[in-house]
């Protein structure tokens, strides 16, 4: 049932009253799909001064606004009050909390209608943009139809995005679960949570329902939690899960889900739990069914849109940005592989995409948060880590929140890669993200006045302990033969 807040956000993202326009002629671009790739392409393009019309079937905001970014955050933020509440009493301030889960849930929804007008439908229509709401397909290379209307198009973007993906685990399908797309629309809270899938989602929503009252068990077929991350960093944010009450249970494939007395049987090897709701979080599919594409003359397979680097399809006409074509199903990538569309669909450019430098971030407490290459990966290449613990850095001494580090792949100076778990990994690591993309080193992190004290002091502790590696033996011999020569 829709609450006042819902119905302030579908006055933004799908108005009720909304008339679809009059389709122009022919657009420079259409722009299918309007969740952040095809808003950020659509605003950029009519800011330009280009003709862009946008399809969308469902709700604009797609699922950063919808399902995924913004709810998402704003659930955590009440579990992290709940978590600081707990750890009071190492600081000498002790409280007691309670959670009104109603509460909890209607706030999120208030924040997610207050960042609503950023991507409505008004806004969008006052830049130029003719805003169609339908499901669209290609009916030719250089159509799209919506609702019986043809849109021709000079070129086109797909940033149809992705959508939560199903593991064929048996019984599955039979039993009611949630998924991102339908956890947000809670308002009774779940006494007992299965988690399914130990990545970035399910440990997040995991860690902050556990805080929130509900017991849960979180599985994971894997070996570790967040199998993509190294394994002493996720072995952190492991600790920090099984500390706030959640059971991990790593290398435990789910076998079979089915209806039981008293809530969902979650079987697996070993045993079975009962549960009252169940979260599927194993993943994305990119959304491509119902395009089209074959029409258009554009590749794709299960892994979505097949692009080349600039992000032109097969149809030298259409691009495709975002979790469709992308492996980094981010908000930040679906913008930033939409920037480079604008340029290399309307211009003469041929920006790359394959040089993007990607960060990301799990958004546990502590957070994780990576880019570039991994450990295993600077092992194979040879190449030389730093490693600051959070226990040599002031600010998370002072903050009792020592669990944690920054670690930091280099050659010769060369910043390849970087993971930093810590309590604000996530602003940390776009430090690291604009020395790489700018070709700065170690060296310029230790030149870096950072504010003291802070946990970036970590970053100017890694470039110190690698300049300090450079003091070979020769060069000692070097500097002491100065300095005597100078007494």
């Amino acid at each position: 049932m829709l609450d006042d807040h819902d119905r302030r956000l579908l006055g933004h993202v799908r108005p009720p009253d909304w008339v679809d326009p009059s389709p122009k002629a022919l657009y420079d671009l259409v722009v299918i799909g309007g969740g952040t790739a095809g808003l950020v392409c659509a605003a950029g393009a009519a800011g330009l001064g280009a003709r862009v019309a946008l399809v969308e079937r469902s709700r604009l905001g797609g699922d950063c606004l919808n399902t995924g970014c913004v709810p998402s955050k704003a659930l955590i933020r009440s579990a992290r009050v709940v978590g600081a509440a707990r750890a009071g009493a190492a600081v000498g301030v002790a409280a007691d909390t309670r959670v009104d889960f109603r509460a909890v849930m209607s706030r999120l929804r208030a924040r997610r209608a207050d960042i609503a007008p950023h991507d409505s439908a008004a806004r969008l229509a006052s830049l130029g943009i003719d805003v169609f709401f339908g499901e669209a397909a290609f009916a030719d290379p250089r159509t799209v139809s919506v609702g019986g209307v043809a849109l021709r198009f000079r070129r086109a973007v797909i940033a149809t995005g992705s959508r939560p993906a199903v593991p064929p685990i048996p019984g599955l399908a039979d039993t009611p679960f949630l998924t991102s797309e339908t956890l947000f629309d809670l308002t009774e809270q779940p006494r007992d949570l299965a988690v399914l899938g130990g990545g970035p989602i399910g440990c997040e929503m995991a860690q902050a329902f556990a805080r929130l009252g509900s017991r849960v068990t979180l599985f994971e077929g894997a070996p570790q939690l967040l199998p993509n991350e190294d394994g002493d960093a996720a072995a952190i944010v492991t600790s920090a899960l099984t500390g706030d009450g959640v059971e991990v249970r790593v290398s435990t494939p789910v076998t079979r889900v089915s209806r039981g007395d008293g809530g969902t049987r979650i079987e697996f090897a070993g045993g079975e739990v009962i549960v009252g709701a169940v979260l599927v979080a194993t993943g994305r599919t990119p959304n491509t069914a119902g395009l089209g594409l074959d029409a258009a003359g554009v590749a794709h397979d299960g892994d979505g849109v097949r692009v080349g680097p600039t992000l032109r399809t097969t149809n030298l006409r259409i691009f495709a940005a975002g979790d469709v074509a992308s492996r980094f199903k981010f908000t930040h990538a679906a913008d930033a592989l939409a920037r480079i569309v604008i340029q290399n669909a309307l211009f003469f450019s041929r920006k790359r995409a394959d040089r993007i430098v990607m960060p990301w971030c799990t958004f546990t407490d502590p957070e994780l948060a990576h880019v570039g290459i991994t450990s295993k990966e600077a092992s194979a290449q040879q190449a030389l880590t730093i490693t600051v613990p959070l226990g040599d850095v002031d600010r998370a001494i002072v903050d009792d929140e020592t669990a944690g580090f920054v670690r930091v792949h280099h050659r010769s100076g060369r910043i390849l890669g970087a993971t930093i778990v810590a309590p604000s990994a996530g602003e940390m690591i776009g430090t690291v993200a604009y020395a790489m993309q700018k070709g700065a080193g170690l060296g310029d992190l230790a030149a870096t006045v950072f504010p003291y004290p802070t946990l970036s002091m970590a970053l100017r502790q890694a470039g110190d302990s690698y300049r300090r590696s450079s003091l070979t033996p020769r060069v000692r011999r070097l500097f002491d033969l100065y300095f005597s020569a100078r007494r």
